[in-house]
């Protein structure tokens, strides 16, 4: 079993795990349709459906096989504004997928860059991976302005690569890579 050491500190933030006692938070910003409109495959949930989402995110504290998910609520004194998640892809490979969702009243301060960090910083040292990917919607520019903010290199361009709201959608993936990822923290101008 792979776990950080809990809770997670950087300067502005507490990243732990989820519980049962975040779903206000959490519905706060998964009731939105400007949150979920990137998100494949759902619109705002009710509060019914938040607990669900809650009750699966709290049991992905930790990563013990291939296609698990560790999940972290990111917390500020105004309470739990959004999510970072690594999703472990590969053993062999030792690659896992970035994820993070933000509620949007807490943007424009390089918070979720900071979450997403910390969780990084994380997956590449003592977990150990060697490459880190995320992907987005070709029309998600935020997202993809924040992987470029972590050091991630665009790889990829998917046109018309997968189905989203019944249309054929574009994907972009990043990545980042663990010697570039360490490179990065221990450049001058960092």
């Amino acid at each position: 079993m792979f776990q950080p050491t809990y809770p997670i500190h950087t300067t502005r933030l507490v990243l732990r795990p989820i519980t049962l006692d975040d779903l206000d938070d959490v519905y706060a910003w998964q009731s939105r349709p400007d949150v979920v409109r990137w998100m494949l495959g759902t619109g705002p949930r009710t509060r019914e459906q938040s607990l669900s989402s809650v009750a699966a995110m709290a049991r992905e504290d930790a990563l013990n096989a291939v296609g698990d998910c560790l999940t972290l609520a990111v917390t500020t004194d105004a309470g739990v504004i959004g999510t970072v998640e690594l999703v472990w892809r590969s053993e062999t490979d030792r690659t896992a997928e970035l994820g993070y969702v933000f509620h949007p009243d807490h943007g424009g301060r390089g918070l979720a860059t900071e979450a997403a960090s910390a969780l990084l910083d994380w997956g590449f040292g003592e977990f150990g991976l060697h490459r880190v990917y995320a992907r987005c919607h070709g029309g998600n520019e935020a997202s993809a302005r924040m992987m470029a903010r972590l050091g991630m290199r665009r790889e990829a361009h998917h046109v018309e690569s997968y189905l989203f709201g019944g249309e054929w959608a574009d994907q972009l993936t990043f990545a980042v890579l663990a010697r570039e990822w360490r490179a990065r923290a221990t450049a001058p101008d960092s």
